[in-house]
């Protein structure tokens, strides 16, 4: 794409030197994408010339972003999905030319510090991966375990003596307390295996075939094997079988299998420090909510998941899972003042809480917003490593990092404990603010972006593997930046350049969807499942009259209802549909519109953006006289009442609508089209990926609202027209999920990941010691001498 843009600049520079003086025009020093290609197109409705040359339309398309100043205009193209180039146009000298991202960066930062001292530190990871395998295919972004299998396997392959002892290496390590699993120490040496292995096999199929490891453990043993080949012969046989396939000739495909047969996940810690994280009546409170519903669906599907493993691989050893989060004792009304509460449902799974700490110890009683809690972290981390190990007795086979905080609480327990370590950031701050790294000072004493944008790309880089909910997450599309992406290089000025900070290639990064939970949401047609006791309720919630938690009632109830619920924040939009609605005159004669979310009363909310959401209603309400159309239900569902709403509405043939600026990934999406209710979701983020527009619902820009209305409106008329169109989307809808995103799929793949990774960790140079060092330096010179500054309650 660069050249035939240089060749233009070259043989056009008074046209160029035009256009962007144009831009110089506007009087702004920086033009995001979207300015930069509507001020191209009003400049080139002038010039035929121009509109015929497609090279310059291009390369203007494609661009993210422009700085410019009296003398120079600075340009940051995106041709492609993780592909970043730079260009200056010299205003006196008429001329462009590429520049590298420092220099690019070096531009920006002059635009906007006062300080005079232009050098300042620059984080660059660029040198420690140099040597390590990376993909190169867009395509294979997110799918990191097959390129590693197939590329160590590759090298294992080519130097078989090394694999073949590495793999006995390998086997030789495992055990729970004092029990040896897989192999003893009459086994030394890879021959001693593979006759141990033929012997094995040919003793287990001259056994009855109901015969399990118990009947055949004394033979086994003095064979050299350990349990957990399996619990039954023919399971113990497969393993065998495998590991003889793999160390005849390594292949990726029985690696993986063989791998996930081997017993090496019994215990794991996952981090989820900020918010009210509990079980009930935490829903709707700051900082809480579909990520606590994540972590608790996915903590029952990976017990559920390990059982069923160590089952087959003959053991009988109980898993655990430890959700460590934060102890509040001032909890309004929650759980959350409790040290440590077990997961319903569960068997071996408990929520413990860790006090935040001030310097002379005391505990801090109140909820702190997930942006102030960098300076209690390190504390934090220490003693949910201790409460880690006293419960436990022994090191976690996996420590899982939530958001920001939990991931760098997680580098910290990983690195301690020496385990492996895996980052989900659910959503990445930096994306969500236009400008955020640029402008951070200004936005410093409320979001304290320096300690979070440094705390990912320490928990990002030191991670062993990253699990995204979808692509977008790591390299979002043609024209929009992906979260992950976003960290590739920017500036913070007067505190530090990232030239190379996250590589999207990099095969750490997995694709893992999670699900809804089947039990609570399943399709509206499966009435023996249907919860009965709920439906009263419900139907009082939706065509109820005023109350002190609610706003509107509904004047005609016959209506199909356009359904929505999320938190009552700026990024979620729900007062941006509510204006969709209100404006939509046809849409208004079609449907009803009901909103849960966030509280009626703005003296109810202790969070500064939800009360400015709240007024904002207020005023939509009596702006478009909406009293009788849309029903505003300050109110928190239970998870099981919440699974019955979307099956309520979907029997009155209403749709569900996620009208956020951006979502990572969409966990309510998932809900609504599991239920059958058919779906209209933001193309920015997850639902994107989750919904096939026009098979399984419909993406929607909510930059431009009435176009979103028009669809919806569109979608009642034809169904009105035609009936069976509800119908079909709303099988879509439900097909779409059974085949993508259940929990079951979850935890298999993230428990296979676990074993893979864990693997190669062992046997090459994942461990990736330079960039520890790296990652320790930064943490202590940059990420705690910020976090010492910050207020301390």
């Amino acid at each position: 794409m660069q050249k035939p843009f240089e060749s233009f600049v070259s043989h056009n520079p008074e046209t160029t030197y035009e256009l962007f003086q144009s831009y110089r025009a506007t009087g702004k020093n920086l033009l995001l994408g979207s300015e930069l290609w509507d001020g191209f197109q009003a400049f080139a409705a002038e010039r035929p010339a121009l509109q015929r040359d497609t090279s310059v339309a291009d390369v203007i398309l494609k661009s993210q972003e422009a700085a410019l100043s009296d003398g120079d205009f600075y340009l940051m193209v995106r041709p492609g999905v993780a592909r970043w180039f730079y260009y200056r146009f010299n205003f006196e000298a008429k001329t462009m030319s590429e520049v590298s991202v420092a220099e690019f960066l070096c531009f920006k930062e002059q635009l906007v510090s006062t300080s005079p001292v232009s050098r300042l530190l620059e984080i660059d990871f660029s040198p420690f991966v140099r040597d390590f395998p990376k993909m190169n295919q867009t395509r294979s972004i997110g799918n990191g375990v097959e390129f590693l299998n197939r590329h160590f396997s590759s090298r294992l392959a080519h130097d078989l003596t090394r694999g073949e002892e590495l793999l006995l290496s390998f086997l030789s390590v495992h055990g729970y307390d004092s029990q040896p699993f897989m192999i003893n120490a009459s086994i030394t040496s890879v021959k001693e295996l593979r006759r141990a292995l033929v012997q094995g096999m040919r003793y287990l199929e001259s056994q009855p075939a109901d015969h399990q490891w118990s009947d055949c453990e004394n033979s086994l043993r003095a064979m050299g094997f350990e349990p957990g080949w399996g619990r039954t012969r023919d399971g113990i046989i497969k393993t065998m079988s495998l590991l003889a396939d793999l160390l005849e000739a390594p292949d990726h495909h029985i690696l993986e299998t063989f791998l996930a047969r081997v017993p090496m996940i019994f215990n794991i810690a996952i981090l989820s420090p900020h918010g009210y994280f509990g079980q009930t009546d935490v829903l709707g409170l700051p900082d809480t909510g579909g990520q606590v519903v994540y972590i608790l669906d996915q903590v029952k599907a990976l017990e559920k998941e390990m059982k069923l493993r160590l089952y087959n691989q003959g053991l009988d050893i109980q898993p655990r899972i430890l959700i460590i989060t934060r102890l509040i004792p001032d909890c309004g009304g929650t759980t959350c003042n409790q040290e440590e509460e077990p997961v319903v449902g569960t068997e071996g799974v408990s929520i413990v809480r860790v006090p935040f700490r001030r310097e002379d110890g005391s505990i801090i009683d109140q909820w702190l917003s997930r942006f102030e809690v960098w300076p209690y972290l390190e504390r934090f981390s220490i003693e949910a490593e201790q409460a880690i190990l006293d419960r436990l007795e022994r090191r976690p086979d996996l420590v899982i990092g939530n958001y920001s905080d939990g991931n760098l609480a997680a580098y910290l327990i990983a690195q301690s404990l020496g385990v492996t370590q895996c980052t989900i950031a659910h959503a990445l701050e930096k994306t969500k603010y236009l400008y955020s790294a640029l402008y951070w000072k200004d936005l410093e004493d409320q979001y304290h972006f320096s300690c979070q944008f440094t705390a990912d790309l320490i928990a990002m880089n030191s991670s062993d593997f990253i699990i995204t909910s979808t692509y977008q997450e790591i390299a979002g599309s043609e024209d929009v930046v992906g979260q992950y992406e976003s960290y590739a290089s920017f500036t913070m000025p007067d505190l530090q350049r990232v030239l190379h900070g996250v590589d999207v290639f990099d095969p750490k990064f997995n694709i893992v969807s999670p699900g809804a939970d089947a039990d609570i949401y399943f399709p509206y047609t499966d009435q023996a499942r249907r919860f009965t006791d709920e439906q009263d309720a419900i139907a009082e919630l939706i065509d109820g009259g005023p109350g002190d938690f609610c706003r509107g009632s509904f004047s005609d109830n016959d209506k199909p209802l356009i359904f929505s619920m999320a938190r009552l924040d700026q990024i979620k939009n729900l007062t941006g549909l509510v204006r969709w609605f209100g404006a939509h005159e046809s849409l208004r004669r079609q449907a009803n519109l009901l909103i849960i979310g966030g509280t009626v009363a703005e003296e109810h909310s202790g969070d500064n953006e939800e009360r400015h959401q709240i007024r904002l209603m207020h005023e939509l309400f009596d702006q478009f006289q909406l009293e009788g159309q849309v029903r505003w239900l300050g109110t928190r569902l239970a998870k099981k009442t919440s699974g019955e709403m979307y099956r309520c509405i979907a029997d009155r043939r209403g749709v569900f609508v996620q009208p956020a600026f951006f979502e990572a990934f969409g966990l309510t999406v998932i809900e609504a089209m599991a239920s059958g209710l058919p779906t209209f979701a933001t193309r920015y983020g997850g639902p994107l990926e989750i919904i096939k527009h026009g098979v399984s619902g419909f993406h929607i820009d909510p930059n431009h609202g009435s176009q979103a209305a028009d669809d919806i409106s569109s979608f009642f008329a034809r169904c009105t027209e035609d009936p069976d169109h509800w119908q079909q989307l709303s099988k879509g809808a439900i097909q779409r999920v059974e085949e993508r995103y259940t929990w079951r799929r979850y935890a298999k793949r993230l428990l296979s990941l676990t074993c893979i990774y864990g693997f190669w960790k062992y046997t090459t140079n994942l461990e990736r010691q330079e960039t520890r060092r790296y990652m320790e330096m930064l943490y202590h010179l940059q990420f705690k001498h910020r976090a010492a500054t910050l207020p301390r309650h």
